[in-house]
């Protein structure tokens, strides 16, 4: 049961918000970023790499914290700053309650109300990454259950989008979900024990291609 618990959280189809963004896919392709085939494999590399880097130090701090611990104040205030690009750090936020409101309905006796409260007292937003860890440690799951969850979710999304923007179809872009299952292993033994003082961002390309997405004439995507 809880293998299958975990199959659901991971669904496409649970209404956590990251249908509405491409985080800079959609930017990237207007302005001729991928190009082809490989650059495409190349953004998602990237992407992932980014996300590892970024994302998974946060992660590993804040499985071994709770809200009310006094370091995790100093963690959520250090997320909020490093989120500089106005879109994404507007759709965090939106998923990040999203996800707590979700996961309530599903966990009602793990009073993950509690971890909203929190979030609202401090005047800071829920971020995806500090709630999607707060929520599901308290629920019970891994911290390698979620490491691997998270990464396959941002991958996913991705490649959703690439699908419904056409560039590419549904067979090559569940194959090329496949082929990328191989990079995870090396991504989380690259930022194994890493806490989030050592988080980093380095795929500069992409995040301009993220703040560009505004200049967009005409959208798809929300962020």
């Amino acid at each position: 049961m809880h293998f299958a618990r975990l199959l659901h959280l991971v669904d496409s189809a649970l209404p956590t918000g990251s249908f509405a963004y491409s985080y800079g896919l959609e930017s990237s392709h207007t302005f001729g970023l991928l190009a082809s085939p490989a650059a495409l494999r190349n953004y998602l590399y990237s992407y992932l790499q980014q996300a590892g880097s970024a994302e998974l130090p946060f992660i590993n701090s804040a499985f071994q914290l709770t809200e009310q611990s006094p370091e995790f104040q100093t963690l959520a205030e250090e997320y909020d700053a490093q989120l500089l690009v106005p879109g994404l750090y507007k759709a965090s936020a939106v998923q990040g309650r999203s996800w707590l409101k979700l996961l309530a309905t599903f966990y009602p006796e793990a009073a993950l109300e509690t971890i909203t409260q929190w979030f609202r007292r401090q005047h800071i937003p829920p971020h995806f990454t500090l709630v999607f860890t707060l929520a599901l440690r308290r629920v019970g799951f891994t911290l390698e259950e979620l490491q691997a969850m998270y990464l396959h979710m941002v991958l996913r999304d991705q490649l959703s989008a690439a699908i419904r923007l056409g560039l590419l179809g549904p067979l090559e872009g569940h194959q090329l979900q496949h082929d990328f299952y191989a990079v995870f292993e090396h991504i989380l033994a690259a930022q194994a024990g890493k806490g989030y003082g050592e988080a980093s961002r380095s795929a500069f390309l992409l995040e301009m291609a993220q703040v560009l997405h505004e200049d967009i004439y005409s959208k798809l995507f929300q962020n």
